[in-house]
């Protein structure tokens, strides 16, 4: 059985705004699944966003793991990522699932990896998932030479720029702002 994958996630913080977007496409093998899954979820009384790329039941099962973390730690979302990152790392069962995860909030923007890394991007832009780099280069150069552009329309531009070229990727495109 082949699993249900592919996606493009970027996370923007530009301005002081802060906006984070994903598109719908699930691909199962070399045909689409899905066009118009979710992959961006509001956490904490929409305080935090998350994005998720790989296989979809895996990164469900990160987001709850996410989302208990940010409970348990008062909403404060660095240390709730470096908890579910070590416990990815040294669980077991956490250790086989195959996703990533951008989280954002306000003031902070994180990647956490399988690998117990919990990382935070130079220049304010995360991208993850088959369009990644896609994505990520389009909002770099969106940042520099067309800095009066909001997050959103940075995230909605990088996105469908990664849509045109990526193949794992289509214009179903979820963003949502803080």
């Amino acid at each position: 059985m082949e699993k249900i994958h592919a996606t493009t996630i970027i996370g923007v913080i530009h301005n002081g705004q802060v906006a984070i977007g994903g598109d719908g496409q699930a691909t199962m093998g070399n045909y689409v699944a899905k066009s118009n899954v979710r992959k961006i979820r509001k956490l904490q009384d929409g305080k935090v966003l998350a994005g998720f790329a790989g296989s979809t039941a895996d990164a469900f099962t990160l987001i709850e793991r996410f989302e208990e973390k940010l409970n348990g730690y008062g909403g404060n979302m660095k240390r709730a990522a470096i908890e579910l990152a070590k416990d990815w790392r040294m669980d077991r069962f956490l250790r086989r699932l195959e996703a990533m995860l951008i989280t954002v909030n306000k003031d902070e923007l994180l990647v956490l990896s399988g690998t117990g890394d919990v990382l935070e991007p130079d220049n304010q832009v995360a991208a993850i998932g088959s369009g990644a780099m896609y994505a990520q280069s389009a909002a770099l150069a969106l940042k520099r030479h067309a800095p009066h552009l909001t997050a959103e329309e940075i995230v909605r531009e990088s996105l469908t720029i990664a849509a045109d070229i990526c193949i794992y990727t289509n214009h179903n495109l979820v963003i949502e702002k803080l």
